[in-house]
């Protein structure tokens, strides 16, 4: 097996309260459940083949769960009484779907290996696979996440970049993850493939930011000057005003040149002012970040390499691993206290499915 270590530090109030190693194999599961990654293949294949959109909603599920409390599979977890969950924050609902993948993916294991493998090593495969699905690199995941018991939609909030940050609002997020520039717009590229709801551009507001670029931006028209003006025109007919409103659910692919091939065109669309977020513009304001989006036009294999690198990176920030966490046997639901206990009757008083931190 190959072994992955990243180091991660802790700082709060310039006060270094942690530095603990985290370490991942290849091939964790070889001995315990050599099966596994080829069960989590078969169920996104599948679920892929009925539908070509589980690709990037599963590769963005699995960047929701990393930036919240680290790769632990917290952002599967369901709601249960008042304490909201990750999933629920205006981040994740509506917007991440086809968590069914992942339950029927879980079910297979549990079935075959019960106990052995963590919903956030499910994810974090099934992100992969659905890379390659869709066209994109292969590479080997490295596995032995352990699940968290805790799942917080306010966290969602304040750790999920919005898409109407600017370029150092980005930088910043990511790099409290332990992420470089390059990572940033490497992983942007996962916008290659995917929808977006209204919301993420054209409406009044969003997770307290401003993201119209359609209707009510400072300009004399009201339209972002960085948007194409026939781009903008499309996104009107799609989006008019108060879409978000009254027809919340309607989406648009965000690469408008290949939306469904996993390639290096929603490059090629932002440096011809087809960006949809003010994020992906973003990307443009800064030398650094602009230099590596021209750098993704001109070579996809350069950005489809990079990627491959950065998504295992991104699949290590902050693991449990070792004795920490849980395996759970339902990706939705916290194990119970004891793990020996029935899932069902053996609830202890005041268990809600949901840690509240």
């Amino acid at each position: 097996t190959k072994r992955h270590c990243l180091r991660f530090t802790t700082v709060l109030a310039t006060t270094l309260l942690s530095a603990t190693a985290a370490c991942l194999d290849v091939g964790f599961y070889d001995r315990t459940c050599p099966t596994a990654e080829t069960i989590v293949q078969q169920t996104v294949a599948a679920a892929f083949r009925n539908n070509s959109g589980v690709a990037p909603a599963l590769i963005r599920m699995h960047f929701h769960d990393c930036f919240v409390r680290g790769c632990d599979g917290s952002v599967l977890i369901d709601t249960v009484g008042n304490l909201t969950a990750e999933k629920d924050a205006p981040p994740n609902n509506p917007s991440l779907r086809f968590f069914d993948v992942v339950d029927r993916a879980k079910a297979s294991l549990e079935a075959q290996c019960p106990g052995v493998v963590s919903c956030a090593d499910v994810l974090a495969f099934a992100a992969r696979d659905s890379v390659v699905l869709s066209g994109g690199l292969g590479y080997q995941v490295p596995a032995g996440r352990r699940d968290g018991r805790i799942s917080n939609d306010t966290e969602a909030l304040n750790n999920l970049p919005p898409p109407f940050f600017n370029a150092t609002e980005l930088a910043d997020r990511f790099a409290s993850k332990n992420l470089t520039i390059e990572d940033l717009v490497v992983l942007s590229g996962a916008h290659t493939i995917g929808v977006s709801h209204c919301s993420g551009f054209a409406g009044p507001t969003d997770l307290n930011g401003p993201v119209d670029r359609l209707y009510n931006f400072s300009s004399p028209d009201g339209i972002d000057p960085t948007l194409s003006k026939a781009y903008a025109f499309l996104l009107k007919s799609i989006c008019p005003a108060n879409t978000s409103q009254f027809f919340p659910n309607t989406t648009l692919f965000m690469d408008l040149i290949t939306p469904e091939r996993f390639d290096n065109k929603y490059y090629v669309g932002l440096t011809n002012n087809l960006g949809l977020f003010k994020s992906d513009v973003a990307l443009l304001t800064n030398a650094t970040m602009k230099a590596l989006v021209d750098s993704f036009v001109r070579s996809e294999a350069t950005f489809r390499t990079k990627f491959a690198r950065s998504m295992i990176k991104m699949g290590q920030i902050e693991v449990l691993t070792g004795t920490q966490g849980e395996i759970r046997r339902n990706c939705r639901v916290i194990n119970p206290v004891s793990a020996t206990d029935d899932v069902v009757l053996a609830r202890p008083s005041g268990f809600t499915g949901v840690a509240a931190s």
